[in-house]
């Protein structure tokens, strides 16, 4: 069997994670799967990235060691993936001993070709990026993030990438398939053309990495060190068998990465892999974001949603199907609780799962659970034969899309199927069939029709849908399981006639999207407002909270309010809507602590309001400021921040 060896981009430690981690998850889950139906011996990679200054200060201000805080969050990535059904093959972690000396290895063959050599920065540098920042934006921030970097001075060692901007752009001129989609290779082949920097590959202002051979205080880059794991992933450096399946599965045929990282993977990797003297990967894929309800997620926005509500509520499948379905590979995506219910009910519960259930209870009711054989062939119909023609389209058009990873366009072609068979049943009226003994032989063609449809449209969905499709298949009494099925040598005719149909439920049952979304909602708020970090004990580990200057903090505008008026937002457990005297006005104020106070509570109560806040809106109502509080216990209880001595209202805090 040729192989393919796919991976993701190892995931940072600095918090838990989210649906950006999920969805690229998700895709190389779904591309491994759908590979081994091509007939591909495939091998599957992911990861945590756990070394660097955001983690080590991360464990810092979460009183621990970085090696718990990492081993802490490297354990949440794999216990959601092992909860949502992700199967992976190899999940690294760069804290490993055989990682570390995989990258000294690469380092010292790098070092002996020359491209080594010692110097010093000085300029700015981010820190969450882990990147000098040499094209800060007008405003001088970092041109990744936006966040403002630190000015830094250290000895490092550095790479001589300047020596590889030729043989990267001849590489790219010669593989227009290296780097996809094309948005992003022109981006790149623009950045090279501007002209390459050596870079820094060493840090001497921390320790949380791995030590440098011979340079005492040097860590490795965090860059250097991370993307070694798709070599040292698959045995680079360990000798002996699995040197072999080293030389077996490089080079990569697949990189998934995030857009924001695209830099690294194509322009740094292939250049630390030509100096090592070792083949470049195939492809280097970059998807888009995911926006919520149009804006980019992030935590300083406070609109971060996270996989596990979705799949207490719909199940992996209804996630998987969602992310696959909604967003163009490669493009941005808007991702919205009330979006992903309409397409549950609407492509799930509504098309596909009705069309099972109501063809099964059909086999059931009709022919004793027993898939009926079809008339011969001079007595089928136009109807028939336009079934037949839209499932070999449909096969043909699936493939074509999921082998240039359009997942939306393969699903589609799959659902054309779907809405085919839907309106075959409408058409042909099985059941009035059935009550007309000298028709039996057409009701049974009719059925193994649509059976046969089902059956071909449940092996396409495999890759993207496999718990549902496993389960429809088993529902259909067939052998073993949908992923058998060799793409290749699937085609119309195959269902076995006589195959006795097993016990059947409902796979996607139609859900009441208001309450859903509720529940959704809530779920949300409340792992939100709980533990938010990854170490130990539930200490804050966000990559948001770096350090600040005074000057940050005067910008921070907190004033003593009281409380006038209180009430509960509709339909939202936690949230309380407040009017907060501030002095000169009287704001409206939306905060997540009903079930901390009650509005009586409240009324006549002094509190700290944020009041340069951008005004936002909360559940449909707008919020023009913040009310300061404290989280208690572990299940992060709001305290309202309050004054013992008695303070006018309007007072400015310092």
């Amino acid at each position: 069997m040729p192989k393919f060896y796919l991976t993701t981009p190892i995931y940072y430690v600095n918090a838990r994670p989210h649906l950006g981690h999920t969805y690229t998850t998700v895709v190389a889950d779904t591309i491994a799967r759908y590979q081994r139906m091509c007939g591909f011996d495939v091998f599957f990679l992911t990861g945590t990235d756990e070394h660097g200054e955001t983690v080590a200060r991360s464990a810092r201000k979460a009183g621990v060691e970085p090696k718990a805080f990492v081993d802490e969050v490297a354990a949440q990535y794999q216990r959601l993936w092992k909860t949502l059904g992700l199967e992976y093959d190899r999940f690294i972690r760069t804290s490993e001993p055989g990682h570390a000396a995989a990258v000294k290895k690469i380092f010292q063959v790098v070092k002996r070709a020359g491209y080594i050599y010692k110097g010093k920065y000085e300029g700015l540098y981010c820190i969450p990026c882990e990147l000098y920042v040499t094209d800060p934006t007008p405003e001088g921030n970092c041109p990744t993030c936006g966040r403002a970097p630190e000015r830094v001075q250290e000895e490092n060692l550095f790479f001589r990438l300047s020596a590889f901007q030729e043989r990267l752009l001849e590489h790219y001129e010669k593989h227009p398939e290296f780097i996809q989609p094309v948005t992003r290779r022109n981006e790149v082949i623009s950045f090279v053309r501007s002209g390459l920097r050596d870079l820094s590959i060493s840090r001497t202002r921390f320790g949380w990495g791995i030590p440098v051979p011979d340079e005492e205080g040097h860590v490795f880059y965090v860059w250097f060190d991370a993307l070694t794991n798709y070599l040292t992933g698959i045995g680079y450096g360990a000798g002996g068998a699995k040197q072999r399946e080293f030389s077996r599965l490089w080079p990569a045929d697949l990189h998934l990465v995030g857009k924001e990282i695209i830099r690294q993977h194509a322009v740094y990797w292939p250049a630390f892999l030509l100096a090592a003297r070792l083949p470049l990967p195939r492809s280097v894929w970059a998807h888009g974001h995911w926006m919520f309800e149009q804006e980019k997620m992030s935590k300083s926005r406070g609109n971060i949603v996270r996989a596990e509500p979705v799949h207490r509520v719909l199940g992996s499948d209804g996630l998987r199907y969602f992310l696959l379905r909604e967003m163009v590979f490669g493009q941005d995506g808007n991702f919205s609780y009330a979006a992903l219910l309409t397409r549950y009910n609407s492509d799930l519960a509504n098309d596909y799962g009705n069309l099972a259930s109501r063809l099964l209870t059909m086999v059931e009711r009709y022919f004793k659970g027993e898939i009926p054989y079809p008339s011969a062939g001079a007595d089928r119909t136009a109807e028939d034969k336009e079934v037949e023609a839209v499932a070999e389209k449909s096969i043909t058009r699936f493939q074509q899309c999921f082998d240039r990873y359009d997942f939306s366009r393969g699903l589609e072609a799959v659902w054309s199927l779907i809405a085919a068979l839907n309106k075959y049943l409408v058409e042909t009226e099985p059941w009035e069939l059935a009550e007309d003994e000298t028709r039996r032989a057409r009701l049974a063609t009719i059925l193994w029709t649509a059976a046969e449809g089902l059956r071909i449209a449940t092996a396409l969905l495999y890759p993207a849908m496999p718990t549902a499709s496993e389960r429809i298949w088993s529902q259909m009494g067939l052998e073993g399981d949908p992923s058998q099925v060799k793409l290749d040598e699937l085609s119309w005719g195959q269902l076995p006639t006589g195959t006795r149909i097993g016990p059947f439920e409902s796979v996607f049952p139609r859900l009441d999207k208001e309450a859903v979304l509720r529940q959704l909602r809530e779920l949300e708020e409340k792992l939100t407002a709980g533990p938010t970090g990854a170490a130990p004990g539930g200490a804050v580990a966000a990559d948001e909270q770096n350090w600040i200057t005074i000057d940050d903090f005067a910008k921070v505008e907190m004033r003593v309010g009281e409380v006038r008026s209180a009430d509960r937002v509709a339909g939202a457990q936690r949230l309380l809507k407040m009017m907060v005297d501030i002095g000169d006005e009287v704001r409206q104020i939306v905060a997540g602590i009903a079930e901390a106070y009650s509005p009586e509570q409240l009324v006549g109560r002094k509190v700290v309001i944020v009041t340069n806040l951008q005004p936002r809106r909360i559940r449909g109502v707008e919020s023009n400021g913040m009310i300061v509080a404290a989280a208690v216990g572990e299940q992060g209880r709001p305290v309202l921040a309050t004054f013992s001595e008695d303070v006018p209202v309007g007072a400015r805090l310092k």
